[in-house]
């Protein structure tokens, strides 16, 4: 690893010229590699280093829907931008398509950025896309980005996990892979607060399920729709009143929804948090 000096404030570098050196030392997209990297919850600001990079060297940069267009400003002025978005209910990319794109593009000798929103391996079927490039003998970098599911709740002052309530916490998502279920009940019975990826169309089932399992109606949930982002807004809500917010269109997708005792901490420090991500919709 290359090491970068401390920033010495008499030397005359500025913040600019110390990013611009940091772009140097990251490493090279080449042709005929795939870079699979997490673009973040959506504010341009939770990028990586690595991820900026990236945009600006791609040839090729195949996107999904929750990448907008913000992210992809930062791309190169001549690269080919590939839509692949999964959103439920809709048309869709098959990923099998997805992942035979992408070999074909590193084949080609292209540099391959695969885009994707928060982080690649969380519900992102980047390990899917792993496997297939090595599978094809494709050399490919990974690129971990700032998950959704968890800085949806950090930016909002809820802390994914708390000493004074709880040690651990769940991550899952309310769209399995055809044929599997979710053991919710099971789940609600470790008393460890959820957090719920892609879960809208599917809440009312999930809630029940949830309550089956023991977990009371008066519980907490807090959710988030396009976090940090222009978009965003946030429903706090107890557990039993989801399915009915969701049929009247109070909460859509998409959304980061958290169940549990720390959905109620953000109450605590609302008066002092400075919130950030959505500053051009205020």
């Amino acid at each position: 690893m290359k090491h970068i000096p401390p920033f010495d404030p008499g030397s005359g570098e500025n913040a600019e010229t110390r990013l611009a050196r940091l772009s140097r030392v990251t490493p090279s997209l080449t042709p005929g590699t795939v870079w699979l990297v997490g673009a973040g919850p959506g504010d341009p600001g939770l990028l990586t280093i690595h991820a900026l990079n990236a945009l600006a060297t791609a040839d090729v940069i195949v996107y999904d829907a929750l990448v907008g267009p913000d992210i992809l400003s930062f791309a190169r002025a001549d690269a080919v931008l590939e839509f692949a978005g999964k959103r439920g209910g809709r048309p869709s990319a098959v990923q099998r398509d997805i992942c035979e794109r992408l070999i074909q593009l590193a084949r080609e000798g292209r540099r391959v950025l695969r885009l994707k929103g928060g982080d690649p391996f969380i519900f992102g079927r980047g390990g899917e896309e792993a496997l297939a490039l090595a599978e094809a003998g494709i050399s490919f970098r990974i690129v971990p980005g700032v998950s959704s599911g968890l800085a949806s709740l950090a930016v909002h002052g809820v802390p994914a996990t708390f000493r004074q309530s709880n040690h651990a916490v769940i991550l899952a998502t309310g769209h399995p892979a055809p044929g599997e279920d979710i053991d919710w009940a099971s789940l609600a019975r470790t008393g460890v607060p959820i957090v719920l990826y892609m879960a809208v169309s599917s809440i009312s089932s999930i809630v029940g399920a949830l309550m089956e399992g023991g977990l009371s109606g008066d519980t907490p949930t807090l959710t988030v729709h396009d976090a940090t982002t222009a978009r965003e807004s946030v429903v706090e809500a107890r557990l039993e009143n989801l399915p009915d917010l969701a049929e009247k269109g109070m909460i859509r997708s998409p959304a980061i929804i958290a169940i549990g005792a720390i959905a109620a901490f953000r109450a605590a420090i609302a008066d002092h948090l400075l919130e950030f991500g959505n500053e051009a919709a205020r």
